[in-house]
C-alpha cells in the first residue's frame, strides 16, 4: 500500500485529501458537497483499489465546477506523488465495464505526458446536483496532474447515471491495471525513462 497527503486552498476551494492505492476495502471518506459527485468518487476507489479521505469547503453557491474540477487536480497531484518516477509499473491499462444498458471503455497510460481524449454525450443537464458537463472536466484535471495519457470513450447508453458511473469504473480499473507492479522494477520505457 502506497499513501499520500495533500491540501490545495484557493479562493474557490479548500480542499485537504489523503490516497491509499492498493487497498483491500477501497472507498470515499468524506464528503464534496455535490452528492452525486460523492457516489462517482466512492465507486472510482471502491474499483479501483483506492482509498479516499477528502474535505472539501468549495463555492457551492455559484455551482459545482470549482469543487469537481479542483478535486481532480488534487487527486491527480496525489496519483503522481505515488507513482514517483513510475519505476517498476505496468504504465499501461484499459478496460471495458458495462453498466446496465451503457457500455463505457478507458485506456491509460502512465506515461509522464498528460492528455485527454474524451468522447461522450449526455441527454440530461444536471444529475441529481451533479452538472453532467463535469466529467469531462475531472477527468482532464486528473489526467494533467497525474500525467497521464486518458482515453475514455462511452461506446452507447441511454441513462446518464449509468453512463457517466461507467466512465468513472472503466477509469478506476484502467488505473488500477497500469499501477500493478512489473516482475523487474524497471520504467517500461525503450528510452529509460517517462515523461
Amino acid at each position: 500500500m502506497k499513501e499520500a497527503t495533500l491540501e490545495r486552498n484557493t479562493k474557490e476551494t479548500k480542499i485537504r485529501a489523503s490516497l491509499a492505492v492498493g487497498v483491500e476495502n477501497g472507498g470515499l471518506c468524506g464528503k464534496s458537497g455535490i452528492g452525486f459527485f460523492d457516489h462517482m468518487l466512492n465507486s472510482f476507489c471502491v474499483h479501483g483499489g483506492f482509498r479516499l479521505t477528502l474535505e472539501v469547503t468549495g463555492d457551492l453557491e455559484v455551482d459545482g465546477h470549482h469543487t469537481v474540477e479542483d478535486c481532480g487536480i488534487v487527486i491527480g497531484r496525489l496519483f503522481a506523488d505515488i507513482l514517483g518516477d513510475k519505476s517498476g509499473i505496468r504504465r499501461f491499462g484499459n478496460r471495458y465495464i458495462p453498466m446496465d444498458e451503457s457500455l463505457a471503455f478507458c485506456a491509460l497510460d502512465l506515461s509522464g505526458r498528460p492528455f485527454l481524449v474524451f468522447d461522450a454525450d449526455f441527454t440530461s443537464p444536471m444529475i441529481g446536483d451533479y452538472d453532467s458537463q463535469l466529467t469531462v472536466e475531472f477527468f482532464r484535471a486528473l489526467a494533467f496532474q497525474m500525467g497521464a495519457t486518458l482515453h475514455l470513450k462511452l461506446m452507447y447508453g441511454d441513462n446518464d447515471h449509468h453512463k457517466t458511473e461507467a466512465l468513472y469504473k472503466a477509469a478506476a480499473h484502467a488505473i488500477r491495471e497500469a499501477m500493478e507492479p512489473t516482475a523487474n522494477g524497471q520504467i517500461l520505457s525503450a528510452k529509460g525513462t517517462l515523461a
